[in-house]
């Protein structure tokens, strides 16, 4: 599980095609709080470490990327080059600062929006109509591994919908989301809560 707080920005090294992949991380961490094994989340994506290494601050980690993962992620997000936003798993103890993630992707969506207001940065993205139903305003949303309050959902007629985030300037900072333009395409995790009731209800009826 995490929490959808980023604590570093990390780059893909290298790419080794094999079906999947297995992905290179370059990250500003240190290899020795990071065993084989672990969970880490990579833009949204939990991913479990198989080799590491580097020095403190300096750090690399390699994990194998499935079909299927690459099939439910952005297109293009398993480039050598590409940015990702990295969180450790959460361990018992720790500050539960956003919300429960999972790191299980639920789908793309595409960046509508993307402008500067008030000193912070306005986006709007368009969801899936499989997705849609799990999106409320003042609700909990991932994008990209970042956990967001959704400011506002608009249903469209063929069931897909846009809804609106503000980014303030502290996670543009720390995080991708600050990159963000027009055409860009985004990984998606609905609030597990949400999934849940959704489920309930359908169990009802």
């Amino acid at each position: 599980m995490f929490t959808g707080i980023v604590t570093a920005i990390g780059s893909i090294q290298s790419v080794e095609q094999h079906g999947g992949a297995q992905v290179t991380v370059r990250a500003p961490f240190d290899p020795g709080t990071i065993a084989i094994g672990a969970s880490i989340s990579c833009s949204g994506v939990c991913l479990t470490v198989v080799d590491r290494g580097g020095e403190k601050g300096d750090a690399w980690f390699t994990v194998d990327v499935s079909v299927e993962t690459m099939r439910r992620t952005v297109p293009d997000m398993w480039e050598k080059g590409r940015r990702l936003n990295l969180e450790p798993a959460l361990r018992v103890g720790d500050e539960l600062g956003g919300h429960l993630v999972t790191g299980h992707v639920d789908g793309v969506g595409d960046v509508r929006m993307a402008k500067a207001e008030n000193g912070s940065i306005r986006l709007a993205i368009r969801a899936s109509r499989a997705i849609c139903p799990f999106i409320a305003e003042k609700g909990s949303i991932t994008v990209d591994g970042v956990s967001l309050t959704v400011n506002d959902v608009r249903d469209r007629p063929d069931g897909t919908c846009d809804f609106a985030l503000n980014i303030i300037p502290h996670t543009a900072e720390v995080t991708t989301l600050g990159a963000l333009k027009e055409g860009d395409r985004v990984n998606l995790e609905i609030d597990v809560l949400a999934r849940y009731l959704k489920r309930l209800e359908s169990v009802r009826r």
